[in-house]
């Protein structure tokens, strides 16, 4: 088949893809408790941002409950200010009572649903802290596993390297050390068994003068081989 066939051009480009997936997938899991420890930061930075945003939309909505009090107290004393035009027979003063009253009540209704707004996204709010506390406390512990899983499998790497293999420095050091103590043995034996015929020689010597002087029987001598063949006639 030719270079000139599609298909060996698409599965070459297939192969060069998958080659650099690999690759970037290799490079990311080198990478892996950096961005772990990146992601964390960047989610504490946003949960904070997040935490201050409640507060403040708490604070908004208790000025906002506080105003809707106070526009529902405003309706109330004008309200009375119109019964008692109503009681005193002003209908024109109690009319124009009734229009600022018409007035507050609308504004009210705008307070009253600023209020819920505010209300809702506080609510909406609360749960999303409390989902991204879940993330993040769930993803703090992912790392601090990993983190002890890598420092493990360092350690058990490094002992397997030390005590493994051709190059194992320390079997290479109890083998020298046997060697030694063997070497220490058989030098001592051979001592040993110098001192040993040094005693005998010695003692050899020592006898062989002592017969030569006639102190010590020569028990192996002739006379002495005769002395005992006729110790053995009879009669």
């Amino acid at each position: 088949m030719s270079m000139s066939d599609p298909n060996i051009w698409s599965k070459l480009l297939t192969s060069i893809r998958g080659g650099a997936r690999e690759l970037g997938e290799a490079w990311v899991d080198s990478q892996a408790l950096r961005i772990l420890d990146q992601e964390i930061r960047d989610c504490d930075l946003e949960l904070r941002r997040s935490r201050e945003s409640l507060a403040e939309l708490i604070a908004r909505h208790s000025l906002a409950q506080r105003r809707l009090s106070d526009s529902s107290d405003k309706v109330a004393e004008y309200e009375t200010y119109a019964i008692k035009a109503l009681e005193s027979g002003d209908e024109s003063l109690a009319r124009e009572v009734a229009d600022k009253i018409v007035l507050l009540e609308s504004g009210r209704g705008d307070d009253e649903r600023h209020v819920q707004q505010l209300a809702l996204s506080a609510t909406e709010l609360r749960k999303a802290i409390a989902m991204a506390e879940g993330n993040i406390r769930r993803l703090k512990q992912q790392l601090d596993t990993v983190k002890a899983t890598e420092s493990m499998q360092r350690a058990q790497a490094a002992v397997a390297h030390r005590y493994a293999g051709p190059q194992n420095r320390l079997q290479t050091a109890v083998d020298s050390l046997a060697r030694i103590k063997q070497k220490q043995a058989e030098r001592g034996a051979r001592m040993e068994a110098a001192t040993e015929l040094a005693r005998q020689d010695g003692g050899d010597a020592l006898e062989r003068k002592l017969r030569e002087a006639g102190i010590i029987a020569d028990d192996a001598g002739a006379e002495a081989v005769l002395l005992r063949l006729r110790q053995k006639l009879p009669g």
